[in-house]
C-alpha cells in the first residue's frame, strides 16, 4: 500500500487512475477536475456551472467551456454518464451502472435513487428499425 503524504496525493492518485482506466491522456485541466470529481473515491453529481464554481473556488484557472468540454470527453470514455433534467439541464454522474435518480426540485440536486426498489415490468416495442439504447429514471420529488 502506498504511504501518501498529504491528502491531495491520494486524489492526485484516484484522478490518474481513473483517467488511465479510459485512456485519457493526462492534461493539467483533466487531472484538475478529476481531483474534484473522484479525488475523495465518492460518486458525485455535478452540473458543468456547479464544478467550474468548484475549480474557481480552489483558486485554478480554467474556462467554463473547457469544463463542459472535459466533461463531455469523460462521458465519451465512459467515465461518467450525463443525466438530462427537463431537457435543460445536464448533471454528469461519476457512478456509470445503470441506476435511477432522485430530482430534488426546491434544491435543483440530483442524488442516486434505490436501484433495488425499482421494478420495470415492460417498456414499449420501439418503432421499426430503432432499438432501446438506455432508459433513464428521474424521480423529480417536492418537499411536503
Amino acid at each position: 500500500m502506498a504511504v501518501h503524504s498529504h491528502p491531495s496525493d491520494i486524489a492526485t492518485d484516484n484522478a490518474a487512475h481513473w483517467l488511465g482506466r479510459a485512456g485519457l491522456r493526462p492534461t493539467r485541466q483533466r487531472v484538475m477536475l478529476a481531483q474534484l470529481l473522484v479525488g475523495d473515491g465518492q460518486n458525485r453529481h455535478v452540473t458543468a456551472e456547479s464544478l467550474f464554481a468548484e475549480v474557481v473556488q480552489s483558486g485554478e484557472k480554467v474556462a467554463l467551456a473547457t469544463v463542459y468540454n472535459t466533461l463531455r470527453a469523460f462521458c465519451d470514455a465512459g467515465l461518467m454518464q450525463e443525466v438530462t433534467v427537463d431537457g435543460t439541464k445536464s448533471y454528469f454522474d461519476t457512478r456509470t451502472d445503470d441506476h435511477p435518480h432522485f430530482y430534488w426540485e426546491d434544491t435543483s440536486e440530483l442524488t442516486d435513487a434505490p436501484a433495488s426498489e425499482l421494478e420495470i415490468h415492460s417498456l414499449p416495442t420501439p418503432p421499426e428499425g430503432a432499438e432501446i439504447a438506455k432508459v433513464d429514471v428521474v424521480i423529480r420529488l417536492r418537499r411536503v
